[in-house]
C-alpha cells in the first residue's frame, strides 16, 4: 500500500508539479537502509519494545510515518533523537489514551 505525496517544484524554473508514491509500511531492512544502521540493531530495539513496528505473523514492518517522524524530530530539535524515548512517549500517549484520557 502506498500513499500519494505531491511536491511542489519551483516555478521559476518551470518545472511541473510531481506526485511521489511513498510507502504506508517500510520492511525492516529498508528501514535499516534508510536509518543507516544494520537489519539485526532495528529487529533489537523492536524486540525491546524500543521501536515502533506492526508484527505480521513473523515478519515485522515499520510504518513509514515513524521513520518520518523520528527525522523530523532530529531536524527540528538539532540534537539526538532517542528511539526509546520516542517509542516510550508513544505508548504512554497509546495508553493515555485507551484509558478513556482522549488525546495529549
Amino acid at each position: 500500500m502506498t500513499r500519494p505525496v505531491n511536491i511542489a517544484m519551483s516555478a521559476d524554473t518551470g518545472t511541473q508539479r510531481k506526485e511521489i508514491e511513498c510507502p504506508t509500511f517500510y520492511t525492516v531492512p529498508e528501514a535499516a537502509r534508510l536509518l543507516r544502521v544494520d537489519s539485526a540493531t532495528i529487529y533489537r530495539a523492536i524486540r525491546q519494545d524500543a521501536f515502533p513496528a506492526v508484527r505480521v505473523r513473523t515478519r515485522y514492518v515499520i510504518p513509514a510515518r515513524a521513520v518520518t517522524e523520528l527525522a523530523e524530530r532530529a531536524a527540528e530539535s538539532g540534537s539526538v533523537v532517542d528511539i526509546a524515548e520516542f517509542a516510550a512517549q508513544r505508548r504512554m500517549a497509546r495508553d493515555f489514551e485507551r484509558a478513556g484520557g482522549g488525546a495529549w
